[in-house]
């Protein structure tokens, strides 16, 4: 590849969750392991190589998971122990550029220009780091070597499992005429069948009309169709991006209209959401309560606080107050919390002390010792202990 064009790498490990439990039980190998909700409620995270024959994919329920693949093997998954493992193939990546942007848990962008006249040939430190990964954890990657980082994406997801792609710059249009649109990030399947109707299914016959009649049809979408379908993005490589939000929510095991229930539900996500706060030394000011109804109509309500806030009894009091002038006309399926505008915490005297109470941070920092040492289930509220079943929707990272 030319040192005068960027060169980005995107990594992403193959069928992680499911990975990293083979690797832990041997027994599991070479076996159908999915990972994610246990009950028909619940859906699908993950799913091994051996269980995606049977048509398993992320997102799917797991009832049709049990249906398609009756004899595989079903686990709710370990996050603290992919997360883990998650940090550590981070490290790699930070070994070979100071530019790594972390995606999600299982997957990073890496920005290698430059690196080549430290470290060689991208495609060599990209098979390095294929290497060491295998070497320290037995887990293989899909990686991806691209001048942007949506063909570095398209790339990584070419060859799995255990992959490794490179799209040169002076291959990028031959690259682009052939690829089918629904690759193209943004473009879901509304987009597609829209773009179907218009006789076109590879970028390449997008291409073949021009900026003006893409932004006459689509405005600023048309806009980014356009380059987008020539290979040209322009996105940066972002390290360390800062938290945005941090929430938690939860779908239950059975539909309910019970206000208190959902309450019980929503005292234990704010201790959690609190306890996230606290650990990342942030205070946040809008406190949004999201209500998924049995039909999956989805309704959020927020409320500014007049001081940023990382404490559990503040969040509760405020999404408590917001769901009692909701009017709940259907049973909730899932509720949530979430608190956004951030501030970086001070030590300061609180000009409103009814709201972040001595008494209620002390509570906090007792809590959050306890939790610390002996894990999040040492300490539960009596409240939440009414909830005899729980069936947690896919933990939400911290944005």
């Amino acid at each position: 590849m030319n040192t005068a064009q960027r060169i980005i790498l995107h990594l992403d490990m193959d069928a992680f969750f499911a990975s990293v439990e083979q690797v832990d039980q041997p027994s599991l190998r070479g076996k159908p392991v999915i990972i994610g909700g246990l009950s028909d409620r619940g859906v699908v995270s993950t799913a091994s190589y051996e269980a995606r024959p049977y048509g398993i994919h992320s997102a799917m329920p797991m009832a049709t998971a049990r249906n398609l693949c009756p004899h595989g093997i079903f686990l709710s998954g370990r996050r603290r122990r992919y997360a883990q493992i998650s940090r550590q193939i981070m490290a790699i990546l930070q070994d070979c550029s100071p530019v790594v942007e972390k995606a999600s848990i299982d997957e990073a962008y890496m920005d290698l220009t430059g690196c080549e006249r430290l470290l060689g040939p991208a495609e060599d430190i990209a098979r390095s780091i294929k290497d060491r990964i295998f070497h320290q954890h037995e887990l293989t990657c899909s990686i991806g070597l691209a001048p942007n980082k949506f063909l570095a994406k398209i790339g990584s997801d070419l060859d799995k499992p255990d992959g490794l792609r490179v799209i040169p710059p002076a291959s990028v249009p031959e690259f682009m005429a052939s690829l089918p649109v629904s690759k193209l990030p943004g473009v879901g399947a509304k987009t597609v069948a829209r773009l179907h109707e218009l006789g076109i299914s590879t970028c390449g016959q997008i291409s073949q009309f021009s900026l003006e009649f893409w932004e006459a049809k689509w405005g600023k979408r048309g806009r980014a169709l356009f380059y987008l379908a020539q290979g040209q993005d322009d996105g940066q490589v972002v390290p360390r991006r800062k938290a945005k939000s941090c929430g938690a929510e939860d779908t239950f095991a059975r539909d309910t209209a019970d206000r208190e229930t959902i309450k019980t539900w929503l005292l234990e996500q704010s201790e959690e959401v609190g306890r996230s706060l606290r650990k990342i030394k942030s205070r946040g000011r809008t406190v949004t309560l999201k209500i998924k109804f049995n039909d999956f109509q989805t309704v959020t309500r927020n409320r500014t606080l007049a001081q940023p806030t990382d404490c559990t009894q503040v969040i509760y009091r405020t999404v408590c107050g917001l769901l009692d002038e909701m009017r709940l006309s259907k049973s909730v399926r899932l509720c949530g919390v979430s608190v956004s505008q951030f501030q970086a915490r001070q030590s300061q005297l609180s000009l409103f002390p009814e709201q972040n109470s001595p008494r209620d941070r002390n509570l906090d920092q007792a809590v959050d010792t306890i939790t610390a040492k002996f894990g999040n289930r040492a300490l539960v509220r009596g409240a939440v202990l009414s909830l005899q079943t729980r069936e947690p929707s896919e933990p939400k990272e911290t944005k």
